[in-house]
């Protein structure tokens, strides 16, 4: 930790390095009193304020609590820039390389070193690249510049400073016997089709002929178990699930060096991925094993974390890449993310906008909490405009959020997924074969509905993402919205009318 460090920056010292008055704006003099570089935990705290209250975002930061993030975050910042706040994607924006390199020209002067010394990454698609910062008078011209959209701590790891941190990351490789009470034997397969699906009249959607068909599902999680035979290969497209493909990917860089690029493959290593792949498109096999809401849609699988709870640069760097790549499939049409954070990331969100312009349909969780994080409403980047934020509730008459899960303001859909006496969730493939488990929280609520949109649009080929989002707008129980649970529960056979 730097202790007694005062810093008295004033913009008349700063024109001492060649900036341009239109690359910094010029204010009176700014004193600035850095005693010490702030502690994690003071750090957490002010985090923790501000998103009891609202959606925190490093915007809001004072710049010492900025600069602390950093220093307690590998130097690292992620820097997102261009000639507006809606200037990300580098295939539109007209002046991306020259402000790339005049801003990676300018950090260097105020670090006095040269630019491969201090960059880290650069995003080939969006306007955005990590760059190592040492120097606060580089951090304040930056905030004060015309061209940067945003400054933040690219590898602030907030969770590793909270108790029971990981409490909530949501792996497990466990197997249960599924009760019979919580599913129905398929007709045609020996499949088991989850209790759930009776709930939102799916298998009513698929007497129809609405049954994924034709859509490939984007699933961003922790990536597909290899020893899972039905989520793989042929076994994907057994039964009833003939003719359709899985592709997995794996982009997460499991180190503590940002500077690492060594991907660790495709398989779950966590087995939450496995568990939502299986929740939204699991065959409809002979298999005696819990079938998906969109038993034929085609499924790409992102390892794009080590677990849900994104923590850390190569986190959140490799859900950006996942949405960046999953936008630039022309066959993709849903994504499902059921992973987040209690806070923003810029580079997330430059992701998520990226994908949703190039006409994806986004699912992500409203968030699942069974420790600390219980004080946040809808989690990021679920809260987002460009999102489909869905959560969990239970089995009863009335409107009752699951027990760990989260609502809010931003929630568009549910789904019911906990039972009422039992407490028992929904059946899925488990991470080994042969075997199944239940799975719950806001996270297969996600899945689900991803599923869901995935019937809707087998069903009309030809609908834009907008017309889709209507037609299960349309098809919910509340419209207008309610104020916790959106839209409420989808009803897939009147979506598929």
């Amino acid at each position: 930790m730097i202790k007694n460090l005062t810093l008295v920056i004033s913009m008349s010292l700063m024109t001492l390095i060649s900036c341009s008055e239109e690359q910094i704006e010029q204010n009176n003099e700014e004193n600035i009193n850095f005693q010490e570089v702030l502690s994690t935990r003071q750090i957490n705290d002010a985090i923790n304020e501000t998103a009891s209250k609202e959606h925190f975002y490093w915007s809001k930061a004072s710049l010492q609590q900025l600069w602390s993030a950093v220093k307690n975050g590998n130097d690292l910042v992620s820097i997102g820039f261009g000639e507006n706040k809606n200037d990300f994607d580098k295939s539109t924006s007209r002046q991306a390389n020259q402000i790339e390199t005049s801003l990676l020209e300018l950090i260097a002067k105020y670090e006095n070193v040269a630019i491969d010394k201090i960059l880290v990454n650069k995003s080939s698609y969006i306007n955005q690249f990590d760059v190592i910062i040492k120097n606060p008078n580089t951090l304040l011209a930056l905030r004060k510049h015309k061209n940067i959209r945003y400054v933040e701590p690219a590898d602030y790891r907030y969770f590793d400073h909270e108790p029971n941190n990981r409490s909530s990351s949501g792996c497990g490789y466990g197997s249960s016997t599924i009760s019979t009470a919580d599913f129905t034997q398929d007709n045609l397969t020996n499949s088991k089709i989850p209790w759930t699906f009776a709930k939102h009249s799916i298998t009513a959607a698929w007497n129809k002929g609405a049954a994924g068909q034709g859509i490939t599902i984007g699933v961003i999680d922790t990536g597909l178990s290899s020893g899972q035979s039905l989520m793989n290969g042929s076994g994907f497209a057994s039964g009833l699930s003939t003719g359709r493909t899985v592709s997995r990917f794996g982009i997460f860089v499991n180190s503590i060096w940002p500077w690492s690029t060594t991907t660790d493959g495709v398989n779950d290593l966590c087995g939450h991925g496995t568990s939502m792949a299986s929740a939204a498109t699991a065959p409809r096999s002979n298999s005696g094993m819990p079938v998906g809401v969109a038993y034929r849609a085609n499924l790409i699988s992102y390892r794009a974390a080590e677990d849900v709870v994104l923590n850390g640069y190569h986190e959140e760097r490799g859900v950006q890449r996942a949405f960046e790549g999953l936008g630039n499939n022309a066959n993709v049409r849903v994504i499902s993310m059921s992973m987040g954070h209690i806070f923003s990331s810029g580079r997330i969100e430059d992701g998520v906008r990226y994908a949703n312009n190039r006409g994806k349909l986004i699912f992500c969780a409203g968030g699942t909490s069974t420790s600390f994080t219980t004080f946040v409403g809808v989690i990021f980047p679920a809260w987002m405009p460009e999102t489909v934020a869905v959560t969990g509730i239970k089995e009863a008459s009335t409107y009752q959020k699951c027990d760990v899960c989260h609502v809010g303001s931003e929630i568009d859909f549910t789904i019911m997924m906990e039972k009422a006496v039992t407490n028992k969730h929904v059946p899925v493939l488990s991470y080994y074969n042969n075997q199944a488990e239940y799975v719950g929280g806001s996270s297969v609520a996600t899945a689900t509905t991803a599923g869901i949109a995935a019937l809707v649009w087998s069903k009309y080929p030809t609908w834009s993402k907008t017309q889709i989002l209507s037609r299960m707008r349309a098809s919910s129980q509340f419209n207008p919205k309610n104020s916790q649970f959106g839209h409420g529960m989808i009803n897939a056979n009147l979506a598929t009318n």
